[in-house]
This record gives structure tokens, sequence and C-alpha cells, in this order.
């Protein structure tokens, strides 16, 4: 009887420490309240079918360069934390979780991911209202890389996330704050999906 239970036990302990977090390319991400811990990894090259990270501007996110997202969810709210390498440095980008994954145009990773959806960008995307597009309804991870090349970023929401965001983008400049630009950060350099 004890080697069943033995093996249950390392069977249980190699599927725990799977959870949470993946060294590759994929992980996931979501799942509303008190979801847990998820990581999702990818390192940039140009569109294929399949590909988890996307670099539509090789001179602004050079292939090779790399991200990896990480999601905290409790029943409290959400924290969000980017880490990025390989990009150009002490340079300025924008980031923003959004609602659809990557694809082959910068465009179908869709609208920013909001709490509170603008009525008004339903019907003409974006939302570019301060009301709506601002650091407290979206995900916004804006970064300034360092000497090397690479940045931390995080963002702490009093919200979970319902439905889960598909997408990292990373824009070619900060994100803008004022009246009819309100979340816009400039093209669109590249994408990591995350799992939904």
């Amino acid at each position: 009887m004890v080697r069943p239970v033995v093996l249950v036990a390392v069977l249980l302990s190699a599927v725990l420490s799977g959870c949470g977090s993946d060294g590759g390319d994929t992980g996931g991400v979501g799942g509303g309240a008190g979801a847990g811990e998820t990581t999702t990894n990818g390192t940039f090259a140009p569109y294929r079918d399949g590909a988890v990270a996307v670099s539509y501007d090789p001179a602004l996110v050079p292939e090779g360069a790399t991200a990896a997202i990480t999601v905290t969810e409790t029943d409290a709210g959400t924290t969000v934390t980017l880490v990025v390498a390989g990009l150009h440095k002490a340079r300025a980008y924008g980031a923003h979780l959004h609602t659809k994954p990557c694809g082959a145009a910068p465009t179908d990773a869709g609208p920013h991911l909001q709490h509170r959806p603008d009525p008004a960008a339903a019907a003409s995307p974006p939302s570019v209202d301060p009301s709506y597009a601002n650091p407290a309804n979206e995900v916004w991870l804006d970064f300034t890389t360092d000497g090397s090349g690479a940045a931390r970023s995080g963002a702490t929401l009093d919200w979970t996330f319902d439905p889960a965001p598909r997408s990292l983008v990373i824009h070619a400049d900060t994100t803008k704050t004022a009246p009819g630009v309100a979340g816009t950060a400039g093209a669109r350099a590249a994408c990591l999906s995350l799992p939904g």
C-alpha cells in the first residue's frame, strides 16, 4: 500500500509544481476572482501562424527581444507585472492589455481591455475619453528601458478580469491622457498573446 501512496504523492507534486508559471512561450491568464498567479513568456519574432510573440516593427522591438507578463488575481483585485529585455536602451514605450490575441496585423489584438467599457467606443473605436481610457479602468504598463534595454513595470487594480485579456501590446510611444487622445500610444510595435 505504500507504493501507490508514494506514486500519487509524486504525481501530485509534479502537477502542482507546473501550476502558476511557464518557462516557455505560453501560460494561463485570467479566470475570475481569486484565480491565483500565472505567467506568460515570449520571444519576439516576425508573425507566423501560432506565434505567441510578434514584432510588427523590428526597428522598435528587435527580433529576439523578450517579454514576460505575470498576473496575480485575488478576491481584492489584480496585480500585473511586465518584464522586458532586448529592446532599445534608454527608450520609453507604451504598453497595454488588449481584448484579442495577436494576429498577422497589429490591429488584430483589438482595443484595450476596459473594466467599464466605453459605450461610445463600441460604435467608434478606440476609446479616447479619459473617463474610460485611464490607468484605473484599463491596464497601462508603460516603461522606459535601462542601459541594457531591459525594464520592469506594473499595475495594481481593484478589479479582476472578466473576461480575461488576450494580449499585451507594446506601443511606439508612451500613453497620452488628454481628452480625444487618452489611451493612445502610437503605433503597435509588438504583441504577446495571452491564453484565454
